[in-house]
């Protein structure tokens, strides 16, 4: 493990910068990862992201496991996962104390991260988009994730299209075809097993009332949450809102279930929208929730609700991901898979632009001053990116001390 310290160490530094949801953090893995590290290619990552775009789960969190488990097996992959997760769960974790924290010094992390889609976009298209099929696809997936961002089925469907597109031409064929594998099951038995107990467990627990019944809840939650959610956070929020603030206020459910987890609609919406303010994975959110779930409960028990929701969560991500993807890696030798691989990736430059774009949208009911100063911002974070060396932390670090400045401007 010694030798990998130094990418542990880029990781950490990668973890406490990461803003802007999926997209943005693979524009900053490609800087950090790719182009100042060298731990994996341009290709390489964009195969990681479309793969893991096609599970279940924090996409974000698997492409990065991708690189340390790359590096250096299941141990590092294991590692990689705890230092990405655990900066932002412990911000959550803490806020669930603390709901009314002040945000203003993240006020140009939206345009910065804009920027930082811009040039990931940019980089992309030199390395995805080199043909008429490409192109096609390019602008067809653009346009309908724009217009359907919300939707969780639009990400696997366009990725599936897309591949489908390129595969079905035989003009690019790889020279070395491979006999497969044995699969190893393992992983997938353990995801299987504890989704099937989890469920057991917490319905049993309801029925019954046992007193330990809300961490068990909790945990079958956020479990099934992991392994069930397409799109990430803007499909997460609305099961967790149905799951934590719709539900209960079914009087026929609470007069069943008097002693549901139930979150109330301000500290729900206060969780958010810290979890878009800080780096990290979006799914740390479920660390916040499982501490204001069991927050009546005492501090020790809030901590235990910010823990059992912060595994539950994470934990289907990392098992599907470290069981599909030897699976897939040996499939992508055949020729069809070879050649589905350039209409996927094309597909990922699409979902790049159109969710850049979709995040401008916030722009437009502002004032022109507030236009031209996202803009900006906008702008110069590409350049840096693109003509400067600073790292990725840095350039963060710039935008969130302009946003403390201005506080007092």
């Amino acid at each position: 493990m010694f030798r990998h310290i130094a990418f542990l160490k880029a990781v950490f530094l990668y973890s406490i910068s990461a803003f802007g949801g999926p997209q943005g953090h693979l524009s900053m893995m490609m800087k950090t990862f790719v182009h100042r590290r060298r731990d994996v290619t341009e290709e390489e990552l964009m195969e990681y992201s479309a793969f893991c775009q096609l599970l279940p789960g924090a996409s974000s969190t698997q492409t990065i496991t991708l690189i340390g488990y790359k590096r250096g097996g299941i141990l590092l992959a294991m590692l990689t996962l705890i230092i990405w997760t655990l900066p932002a769960c412990l911000l959550m974790g803490l806020f669930s104390f603390f709901p009314m924290m002040n945000t203003a010094l993240f006020k140009f992390i939206g345009p910065m991260t804009i920027g930082f889609l811009a040039f990931a976009a940019q980089q992309a298209l030199k390395l995805s988009i080199h043909n008429t099929i490409t192109r096609v696809i390019l602008v067809l997936s653009t346009v309908a994730t724009f217009l359907l961002f919300r939707d969780p089925w639009i990400t696997p469907l366009l990725l599936v299209l897309g591949g489908f597109a390129t595969s079905i031409s035989n003009r690019r064929i790889p020279q070395v075809e491979v006999l497969p594998k044995k699969i190893k099951w393992g992983n997938i038995w353990l995801f299987a097993i504890i989704f099937l107990l989890a469920g057991t467990a917490s319905e049993l627990a309801r029925k019954n009332d046992w007193p330990s019944r809300r961490p068990i809840n909790l945990f079958e939650n956020t479990y099934r949450f992991g392994s069930l959610v397409f799109g990430g956070g803007n499909v997460l929020m609305p099961m967790m809102y149905e799951q934590y603030v719709a539900r209960p206020q079914s009087q026929s459910l609470i007069h069943r279930n008097p002693n549901i987890i139930r979150i109330n609609k301000g500290d729900f919406y206060s969780g958010w929208g810290m979890a878009r303010a800080i780096p990290g994975p979006v799914f740390s959110v479920a660390s916040y929730m499982g501490g204001i779930a069991m927050k009546d409960r005492g501090t020790g028990q809030q901590i235990l609700g910010c823990f059992i929701a912060t595994t539950g969560i994470f934990l289907p991500s990392a098992l599907l991901v470290l069981f599909f993807f030897p699976i897939w890696h040996n499939l992508k030798k055949y020729a069809i898979v070879y050649r589905a691989l350039e209409g996927i990736n094309a597909v990922v430059v699409g979902i790049i632009i159109a969710a850049a774009l979709y995040m401008m949208k916030d722009f437009y009911t502002a004032s022109w001053g507030a236009i031209g100063i996202n803009v900006g911002v906008i702008a110069v974070t590409w350049a840096l990116l693109t003509f400067s060396k600073l790292p990725s932390p840095v350039i963060v670090l710039i935008w969130l001390v302009m946003g403390w400045a201005s506080i007092y401007i």
